[in-house]
């Protein structure tokens, strides 16, 4: 199967308006939010040929068999992974796509739902069946919620271009570092950086969001000096702000991310590892990620709650 463009493009003056209502204060001039400018083709996945297969829709708890439709929390702030498109309500995304995918191998249709990052995993088994929002796989959210891996990511930071402050990716003391609250990097920040940076007697300044989009707008309007996010989120934040952000240093801290799922949920989190397993099988998994640009983050096993540091 072949990658089909998208019709729901986002358009920058429609991103722009939508930083403003989120962020509460007008985006910078002239500042993109990552997500693709006006008449930019992005290219998705057509999921609607995903077959069902019987005897893994067996596997579904009866609720959600008959209900017929697989609900999803997922913050749409966080392109190319998931982000609004130019209806201002849809969410697309790889993340969107693959969990549609494993919706339909259950014979389900993916109702994904977007949802304040922080909020997914509390309601996991009340509001959300599952949530697909580029979760990194820690040893924290493992005793909150079961885990299915399906990609790898680093971390990465990202200045304007050309570095005009001189940002060392060594040392970020002393320098305003944007982030999305609740990720892994804001949580790292809390523990590592904030400490270090302070017993050296030169303060990092965080500057906390709580949708990337907004963490985007503040590096390219001069709000932060540097920002740190997932790999993923930097190389496409750097690409659709058409040259008014690099990436700076190499992507570290590689680790896997996940579907969250209930832990008191086991049917249907068999039924998502193994329909996540036949679509890597079958070569639709890495179809998707392909269609996104994102194959390299692609994993071989739908990996139940793996071992992590």
């Amino acid at each position: 199967m072949r990658s089909t463009p998208l019709a729901l493009v986002p358009a920058l003056a429609a991103a722009s308006l939508l930083l403003a209502a989120c962020s509460g204060e007008p985006a910078a001039d002239g500042a993109s939010s990552g997500a693709p400018a006006a008449g930019e083709e992005v290219v998705g996945y057509d999921v609607s040929a995903v077959e069902a297969d019987e005897e893994l829709a067996g596997l579904l708890p009866a609720d959600v068999a008959e209900a017929g439709t697989l609900v999803v929390g997922s913050d749409a702030s966080y392109a190319p992974a998931e982000f609004i498109a130019e209806d201002g309500q849809t969410v697309v995304g790889y993340d969107v796509d693959l969990i549609t995918a494993v919706a339909a191998r259950l014979g389900l249709e993916a109702d994904v739902q977007p949802a304040d990052f922080t909020g997914i995993i509390p309601a996991i088994g009340s509001r959300y069946d599952v949530g697909m929002s580029s979760f990194t796989i820690n040893p924290e959210r493992l005793e909150q919620a079961n885990m299915i891996s399906y990609f790898e990511a680093g971390e990465a930071y990202a200045v304007q271009a050309g570095n005009p402050e001189g940002v060392d990716p060594e040392n970020l003391c002393g320098l305003v570092v944007g982030v999305q609250t609740g990720t892994v990097e804001d949580e790292e920040l809390e523990a590592t950086l904030i400490p270090e940076c302070e017993a050296a007697g030169d303060p990092v300044e965080p500057l906390r969001f709580e949708a990337q989009t907004d963490v985007t707008t503040a590096l390219v309007g001069g709000r932060a000096d540097v920002m740190w996010a997932d790999s993923p989120i930097i190389a496409y934040a750097v690409e659709q702000t058409g040259g008014q952000l690099e990436q700076l240093g190499d992507v570290f801290a590689s680790a896997p991310q996940g579907i969250v799922v209930s832990q008191d949920d086991p049917e249907l989190t068999e039924a998502v590892q193994a329909a996540l397993q036949s679509l890597i099988d079958d070569g639709t998994y890495g179809e998707i990620l392909a269609a996104w640009g994102n194959d390299a983050g692609a994993v071989e096993t739908a990996e139940l709650n793996p071992s992590v540091g």
